[in-house]
């Protein structure tokens, strides 16, 4: 097999940059160097680039191409790991598209749905054994009565944005005295804001991904934080959560979870390796969805990498596949 030139593309727009570097990090130490020759290219607001050993270099993005020593580098394949926008909302996978690159994750329409926590939901809750949390849709433009919200809805709630990642913007409200400094803060994040009710159980996250041609389900993982709920410090802030793969979870509701996660991929249309984030309701153990993240972390100690150690691959294969899979 000759050497495939792969285009790592990590940075984005939003504030889980960094977590992007560390996952670019992680990949790029896991691409065996025997079939991929790697180009870390950085995605910012003013632009696309390579840091070369002769300094910075722009991305032609006519053709998505680079100039190196006067030779033209074209690429095989883009690994996409900018979490947000817009490697995780559709916008790269649209333009990749266009320019008839082969890339690592869903496709545009699933990208650009999935990020969209209400859209997602409508779809994937007539699935047999998935349950969702009541929840209101409100978007910045329009008035929000917070009595009309308290009314419609049972506290505890979650205040989320309905197209951001990593729980930035979240908050946690007991009270209707406490929803509109947490309606604030998650539009701050986004003009559409998701207020849901809260769900009592054990958090859940599980990688999905097609591997040969077929759609494997790895290990779940359980997530013990010691924070009200899983919000970015909890996720990025080492000591605050505890991160449990494989979970402690009976072989019965393994399988029954496995058959509503393969069933969520397909239904949305899923490519390459996504996350499903659930509970297990307390008392009844049922299945409730939280979100599918198509554009996973993939650091060191993020959840698909532990996942994937814990089903006995590595990393460099399970990433191999996942081109393979695409090319």
């Amino acid at each position: 097999m000759s050497i495939k030139n792969i285009a790592l593309c990590a940075g984005g727009f939003t504030g889980e940059y960094e977590v992007s570097v560390n996952s670019a990090k992680n990949i790029a130490a896991n691409l065996n160097p025997a079939n991929y020759k790697v180009y870390p290219i950085w995605i910012n607001r003013d632009s696309w680039f390579y840091d070369g050993p002769d300094g910075r270099v722009e991305v032609n993005k006519n053709d998505f191409s680079l100039v190196l020593d006067g030779e033209k580098i074209k690429f095989d394949f883009a690994f996409i790991t900018v979490h947000g926008t817009p490697g995780e909302d559709g916008k790269m996978q649209g333009y990749f598209d266009m320019v008839g690159v082969p890339y690592n994750t869903c496709d545009a329409t699933t990208s650009a749905i999935t990020m969209n926590k209400a859209y997602t939901k409508a779809i994937v809750e007539s699935i047999h054994g998935l349950h969702t949390a009541r929840s209101m849709r409100l978007f910045e433009r329009d008035m929000h009565d917070v009595a009309i919200i308290a009314a419609s809805l049972k506290f505890p709630l979650f205040v989320k944005a309905n197209n951001g990642g990593s729980s930035v913007g979240m908050s946690k409200v007991h009270n209707v005295a406490a929803l509109p400094e947490a309606l604030k803060k998650a539009f701050h994040e986004d003009d559409e804001v998701l207020v849901e009710e809260f769900i009592k159980g054990r958090e859940f996250s599980i990688g999905v991904a097609r591997l040969k041609g077929k759609i494997t389900v790895l290990p779940a993982s359980e997530i013990i934080s010691s924070k009200e709920f899983f919000d970015y410090e909890a996720k990025y802030t080492a000591g605050v959560s505890e991160e449990i793969t494989p979970a402690d979870i009976s072989p019965a509701k393994n399988e029954e979870i496995a058959e509503i996660v393969t069933e969520i991929y397909l239904r949305l249309n899923c490519k390459g390796m996504v996350r499903v984030d659930f509970i297990l309701l307390e008392r009844t153990e049922a299945f409730c969805f939280i979100e599918v993240n198509t554009t996973p972390g993939q650091s060191d100690a993020s959840l698909i990498p532990q996942q994937v150690r814990a089903a006995g691959m590595l990393l460099s294969e399970f990433y191999g596949e996942l081109i393979a899979g695409a090319l």
